[in-house]
């Protein structure tokens, strides 16, 4: 194959990597995808080891650019990867201990005593996030108390995309949407708070230096270039956040439209383009942070799973339909949605399997399936986790809506957007139009315009969304399912409350 000219987007999830070669004129010239793992050290924990996901990276790449040609015409790299969890890296970039991951359940006590001692109104106000032990903060100060060890010996702390961008050459730099994600960020300011840093025995340079997404940071490192087979004159760019770089990806760049991400967890990615910070969006864990698009904000309406629900079930009692996949040569969640049957109404599941997340930011929360009978099908359980999982981006739309964030169309993003019927039941249910995308990976399709953008492929970030996102068919609400599926909301809303009240957490 003849070089064409091109840019690679890297995309660093919490189950998986991705890579995609994008040309300029939006043509996909090579793709790679490989799945990791990662880790409950201890009941309630969860860690993801950074040189796991190097070596995914480097493998996904390669196979990015296998096609003779493909790796030479690449002009500019860049990377997204999931927020909170940061790698403390020594000054040779060795990983000194895994990142704790957002759902993990540490940082609990460390959240209480800073929001005694900063108060979160303080906090909402330098960050535009309300004070939660999701946020690397509040993670950083659990490690400084509990591995004391770790402080000597750590030079940086970085998140996993700019981990992988300084591993490739560049200097450690992060973007300001992730590095909104740590609770440790002026948004206003757009630099590292001195004063939050400080109440973690933290400072500024221990972290990347903060940069807009798009910002070219250095060149490809000549030996990786040889040896993956790239153009050792690309350029590494600053990339951002995986649902920052997703909406992007989704064509999210103005106001009404939102990115819908369906990977291992779900997250709606709205954009808007003044700051919305109000009594509602603090009440529900909206953040208000910057966008990869500049002079744009977006906030983030999430659920702890999604495809990590899926892959629960497909692990504990999806072998036939593992099974069945190997067979046929197809994904092993296809056939778990094939195989979902609709019924009479009663049956729910209330997916805080990880906890709660949007509107309610509750660790401690429990998932449930309730309404089960002796002829329940395993075609049903597998319905109302898909109807529970919409059932609970419903509240956070209509919280959104409350806090006065409209959303008019969604833009669905990752693995499970491939599938029409869960698409449809998204429309249904929601009763919003959703709009599948040629490439549903939409985060690397989002770090390739930044890269685009760059190294000079595309005159601007709008130019880049028109050339590279393509939309593919609009699944409309059908009104006679979605007045259905009203009712059942009302049932589904009660479940939540009815369980805190049941386990004494009122």
């Amino acid at each position: 194959m003849a070089e064409r000219a091109s840019t690679l987007g890297i995309d660093v999830g919490t189950s998986g990597c991705k890579a995609t070669v994008v040309a300029a004129d939006g043509a996909i010239l090579g793709s790679g995808h490989r799945e990791y793992a990662f880790a409950h050290p201890a009941e309630g924990w969860a860690e993801l080891d950074a040189e796991e996901v190097w070596a995914a990276v480097r493998a996904v790449v390669a196979q990015a650019v296998a096609t003779p040609g493909v790796g030479r015409g690449v002009q500019a790299i860049s990377v997204s990867s999931f927020g909170e969890a940061v790698v403390p890296i020594d000054r040779a970039g060795r990983a000194l201990r895994p990142g704790i991951l957002f759902f993990d359940s540490r940082g609990r006590a460390e959240a209480a005593e800073l929001e005694r001692s900063l108060g979160a109104a303080r906090v909402l106000e330098l960050t535009g996030i309300a004070l939660h032990p999701m946020y690397s903060l509040c993670k950083l100060l659990w490690l400084r108390r509990h591995q004391p060890e770790l402080a000597g010996r750590t030079w940086k702390f970085l998140f996993f995309a700019d981990l992988v961008l300084f591993r490739l050459g560049a200097p450690p730099a992060t973007d300001h949407s992730l590095a909104s994600r740590s609770m440790a960020f002026d948004v206003v300011r757009r630099c590292w708070s001195g004063e939050l840093l400080a109440a973690a025995g933290l400072e500024p340079a221990q972290f990347g230096e903060p940069v807009p997404a798009g910002t070219v940071l250095g060149q490809l490192a000549g030996a990786l270039a040889a040896e993956l087979g790239l153009n050792p004159r690309a350029l590494l760019v600053a990339g951002g956040h995986d649902q920052a770089c997703a909406a992007l990806g989704a064509g999210a760049i103005r106001p009404g439209l939102a990115s819908d991400g369906m990977g291992t967890a779900e997250c709606i990615t709205p954009c808007f383009d003044q700051p919305v910070i109000n009594p509602v969006m603090a009440a529900s864990g909206f953040a208000c942070v910057p966008h990869v698009v500049p002079g744009a904000y977006v906030t983030y309406a999430f659920n702890f799973t999604s495809g990590s629900l899926l892959r629960w079930y497909r692990d504990r009692f999806g072998a036939a339909q593992v099974a069945e996949a190997g067979r046929r040569g197809v994904d092993p969640y296809q056939v778990l949605i094939e195989q979902a049957e609709e019924g009479p109404p009663g049956l729910f599941v209330l997916p805080h399997f990880a906890g709660a997340a949007t509107p309610y930011m509750d660790g401690g929360a429990v998932g449930a399936i309730v309404g089960l009978g002796l002829d329940t099908s395993p075609g049903r359980i597998i319905q109302a986790i898909l109807e529970g999982l919409t059932f609970e981006m419903m509240i956070n739309l209509a919280r959104l809506a409350e806090a006065r964030v409209a959303i008019t169309e969604l833009r669905a993003t990752g693995g499970l957007a491939r599938s029409a019927t869960l698409l449809q039941l998204k429309a249904d249910m929601m009763g919003l139009p959703v709009t599948a995308l040629a490439v549903s990976e939409a985060g690397t399709v989002g770090v390739a315009i930044l890269a685009g953008t760059a190294c000079g492929l595309h005159s601007s970030l709008e130019e880049g969304v028109a050339r590279l996102v393509k939309p593919g068919r609009t699944y409309l609400p059908d009104p006679a399912r979605h007045r259905r599926y009203q009712d059942q909301f009302g049932i589904y809303r009660g479940l939540y409350p009815a369980l805190r009240t049941a386990y004494g957490r009122t």
